[in-house]
Parts: C-alpha cells; structure tokens; sequence
C-alpha cells in the first residue's frame, strides 16, 4: 500500500513512467574504502515509478581511476545500453558497482557517459549529508532518503510490471 508523503517526502508512487530527469544539485558523495570516489552538486536525478531516485554523476566530480569499464551491458527500455564498471580501490574490486549509458535515448541525453552507483556495493552514500540506504532487491540502484516514501519495488510485497 502507498505511503502517504508528509510535507517535504516525495513518493516515489507519484514518479512517472516512463522516467523523467532532473538536475540535482544537492551534494551526492560517495565513499569507498576511505576514498572519496564521487563528490558532486550536478548530478542527475532518474525518477521512476515505484522506484528510489537514482543519481547519475558527472565523470569530472569522480574519481574515474578507480573504475575500470568492463564488457557487461545491458538495456533499458527508455536510456538505451549500458555499460558496467568495476571499482577497485586498495586491491579491494567491487565487480559491476556502477553504471553508464554512452550513447543514451534522446530523451537521456543529458545523462551521456554520466555513471550511477549501486548504493549497497559502497561504504557510504551521502544526499546532502544524509547517509542512504539501498533499494532492495540487489538488482535496482535506487537510493533511499528520509525525503522518499514508498514501498519501493524490490521489497517484499511489492509488485512489479
């Protein structure tokens, strides 16, 4: 069942399908075995329904000699193909970590070569100084704020497409 947003939440039942795009220029930083591997104030926030955000990152606020591109892809119905990367940090690799659309739809262009993490792979994610929780369910990047209702896809009981 929906939760109700309290003044200043979002639900992510109110996101649309298809996804929209939208600058974020909250602080996102993410940190990995010590390492400050993202920090920006112009990520792309991807909102779907039934789903947490998900932040794409410009590759100039990452620190992009820690990721290393691999020959995983993938396709999604409305960014086109993505590509995966390996993080490895103090010879600690974390395999497909995060995510990139080189050659995205029309529709995500602003989103080109910017990369989304999964939040549960990394130590720490921050929104604003807010640390996050993961979507569950492993396969789904969405990250998790005091600012975002749900259920979310991925937790038990809930349905899919």
């Amino acid at each position: 069942m929906r939760i109700k947003p309290e003044p200043g939440q979002e639900s992510v039942w109110d996101y649309p399908r298809p996804p929209r795009v939208e600058l974020c220029q909250k602080q996102v930083k993410i940190i990995f075995k010590g390492v400050v591997l993202a920090d920006s104030y112009k990520s792309q926030r991807v909102l779907e329904t039934s789903h947490p955000p998900v932040y794409y990152i410009p590759p100039e606020d990452i620190e992009m000699n820690y990721l290393q591109v691999i020959e995983q892809q993938s396709y999604c119905e409305w960014k086109g193909m993505a590509f995966y990367c390996n993080v490895i940090v103090k010879e600690r690799q974390i395999e497909k970590a995060a995510w990139f659309y080189p050659q995205p739809t029309p529709a995500f262009e602003v989103i080109k070569d910017y990369l989304a993490f999964y939040p549960g792979l990394m130590d720490e994610c921050y929104v604003a100084d807010e640390r996050v929780k993961p979507q569950p369910g492993g396969f789904y990047g969405g990250w998790i704020t005091s600012e975002i209702v749900g259920p979310f896809k991925g937790e038990p009981g809930t349905w899919g497409w």
